[in-house]
């Protein structure tokens, strides 16, 4: 409702009603007003640049050895100078990137998927099926994840898909654990019961009601559980379980270079810098996305 007020020979509409804030403008303003959420959003969009167009950024190819370049220091030709077998540093850092993000992303889809069906199917059915299938959740939760993962990974053998199924594998509980608890919570609500006594099917109160009111909680676990499961392949591609020489990966890198720590030190160092921006950048974004997606956890996570 607009009222005029009348000041001298000038109406000034006053309204009533303050201007309606969109979903999409309160997120933006929530997201963006920290610096440091800023600051992980344009690491990882330069990370993923590097890693989209690798083949055109990266100088050299990072697999093809020249023994004469051996141990290059940093020049103009080799920015950040070569490795034992006379590879460029810098373009097998590049390549690194996308070696990264690919098991990161396709690791988390693939345990949210796993995660996601379990809990639906825990919570949404219940009684028995339901009760084997969080008690078997509740067995993996208390393994850390770098021991889980190492363990599987240990049993399936090195490879790129072994070990996305590895760290898929172990991280798969705590999507089925708040899957499990957001479809208990929804499934009573009266409108859901309503929809029960129109005989909905279950497929759509699953998928129109159950996982949308369920997505800012798991959007917000894989954020965060990204730059753990790529800190998890360094670790187990700097122990020679994970990515397989001679595909370019920072913790294999970090591996290979830690025997020359004393007279090259860039060659570790570069790779463990690349690592821990990385999951910084994840850790601020997931951080930026718990406020911005879920009001009540607000500077609480």
């Amino acid at each position: 409702m607009t009222k005029g007020i009348d000041v001298g020979r000038v109406t000034i509409a006053v309204s009533d009603t303050p201007p309606r804030v969109t979903e999409w403008r309160r997120f933006r303003r929530v997201f963006f007003s920290r610096g440091v959420v800023v600051f992980g959003l344009a690491v990882l969009i330069s990370f993923l640049f590097a890693a989209i167009f690798a083949e055109w950024l990266a100088p050299y190819n990072p697999y093809r050895q020249n023994m004469g370049n051996a141990l290059q220091p940093i020049s103009s030709q080799h920015l950040l100078g070569t490795d034992q077998f006379g590879r460029d540093t810098l373009s097998r850092l590049i390549y690194g990137s996308r070696t990264a993000l690919m098991v990161g992303f396709i690791s988390v889809s693939l345990a949210a998927l796993m995660g996601i069906t379990l809990g639906v199917v825990a919570g949404y059915f219940g009684k028995g099926t339901g009760m084997i299938i969080m008690r078997l959740i509740d067995t993996i939760m208390p393994f850390p994840l770098i021991l889980l993962a190492l363990l599987i990974a240990a049993l399936l053998g090195g490879g790129m898909q072994n070990l996305i199924l590895a760290l898929a594998v172990a991280v798969t509980a705590p999507y089925a654990r708040i899957m499990y608890a957001q479809t208990l919570s929804i499934k009573e609500n009266d409108y859901i019961l309503a929809l029960r006594s129109m005989r909905a099917s279950h497929l759509r109160i699953i998928f129109h009601h159950i996982l949308p009111n369920a997505f800012p909680a798991i959007t917000v676990l894989m954020t965060l559980q990204l730059g753990q499961l790529i800190l998890t392949e360094a670790a187990l591609s700097f122990l020679g379980i994970g990515i397989e020489p001679p595909h370019a990966a920072w913790g294999s890198m970090v591996n290979d270079g830690y025997r020359f720590l004393l007279t090259n030190p860039i060659l570790s160092i570069t790779p463990g810098v690349c690592i821990m921006f990385v999951v910084f950048a994840f850790n601020m974004v997931g951080d930026g996305l718990t406020d911005a997606l879920n009001p009540r956890l607000r500077g609480i996570l």
